[in-house]
């Protein structure tokens, strides 16, 4: 067994544009005295990081790593959750997801995906120059407007929606390959890939690929009410990387998974700061523990209701209480008689 790593914080919901959350070195010293030991980077973010300049040179990424050091951090991965939405979108969310592109490819569907895929490759070569070796990601979505078939699906729609996003993904899967990094998807309604069965669907079709992981975040799980401890069993070996996101579902006569359209405070599914949702991360931390995942666990702040900061100076302590040292004997060491070959085929009867 490995011992997860941690307290780490994804830094995508606290960059702003005043102190110390504009810059690299003061979000890192922020980051640092709320008591964590890692930061997960949003490379969209260009007051933070460089993506372009990061995947081309060596000194600028070491740089990067050198600042997070000096304030006692590691980075933990690279995400592109925005740019990995941008690899599929279906022409429905065109206009909502222009804004994740750059201004020079926005309005053009076949210029912004191919944006997308630069970007992704780029991070998945600063990943390797970093020394990581798992990168968070989205799957982007073609089939997901047709979530509910009413009306019926004709046949064959979803299979040749996942037919492209395959067709779009195994390059930059093979890219991953020759870097020695692993794609972590985020499992997340709104993507392809929202819960197991359609991340086998689309791992068939990329022919199982061994860098076409997963990022684990039972918070999404919580609000389609899919069993996130079952996941871990079913899927532990593919789980390269881990957000600490807690969640609660609270379904009423009114509404329950959908939630109505109601804003996130009003939803019967929201997302909630660490401690407060219902999310049973003591047995999280021990199948993963069990399983031997030996990686970064990483918080991911949403709450309709708590404050981002408290959100943050709460969640170091959490994770960081959730943390299994492993043990290096076995409980009932102390009853062990030592034996030898002769000594058990004596006690089975075979000597």
């Amino acid at each position: 067994m490995k011992q997860i790593k941690g307290p780490a914080i994804f830094l995508a919901q606290f960059a702003g544009d005043a102190a110390p959350f504009n810059s690299w070195d003061s979000i890192c010293g922020w980051a640092a005295s709320l008591g964590y030991e890692g930061v997960q980077i949003p490379t969209w973010d260009g007051r933070l990081f460089d993506l372009h300049k990061a995947s081309e040179s060596q000194d600028y990424a070491d740089e990067v790593k050198g600042i997070a050091a000096r304030h006692g951090l590691a980075i933990t991965e690279l995400s592109t959750h925005l740019q990995g939405q941008l690899v599929a979108v279906h022409p429905a969310y065109d206009a909502a997801f222009d804004g994740f592109a750059a201004p020079e490819v926005r309005g053009n569907p076949a210029a912004r995906t191919a944006w997308a895929v630069d970007q992704v490759k780029r991070a998945i070569m600063a990943s390797r120059r970093l020394g990581l070796t798992a990168h968070a990601t989205f799957s982007g979505a073609l089939a997901w407007p047709y979530i509910y078939p009413w009306p019926q699906r004709p046949a064959g729609l979803v299979e040749a929606a996942f037919d492209e996003l395959a067709r779009r993904w195994r390059p930059i899967l093979d890219h991953a390959e020759e870097h020695g990094v692993d794609l972590a998807y985020e499992i997340h309604p709104g993507e392809d890939l929202h819960d197991g069965v359609s991340y086998e669907m689309f791992l068939q079709r990329v022919g199982n690929h061994t860098r076409a992981n997963l990022l684990y975040d039972p918070s999404h799980f919580v609000l389609q009410q899919l069993d996130y401890l079952d996941y871990i069993d079913i899927y532990h070996q593919r789980i390269k990387a881990f957000h600490v996101k807690d969640a609660e579902f609270n379904p009423t006569g009114r509404q329950g998974v959908y939630g109505g359209f109601q804003g996130w405070a009003d939803r019967a599914g929201r997302f909630r700061s660490l401690g407060d949702g219902q999310v049973d991360f003591g047995a999280i931390f021990s199948k993963l523990t069990q399983y031997g995942y030996g990686s970064w666990a990483v918080l991911e702040w949403e709450c309709a209701i708590k404050h981002p900061e408290q959100g943050a100076r709460e969640g170091a302590g959490f994770i960081r209480s959730h943390i299994i040292e492993v043990t290096e004997k076995a409980f009932d060491d102390f009853a062990g008689s030592g034996a030898d070959d002769i000594a058990n085929r004596k006690m089975l009867g075979l000597a």
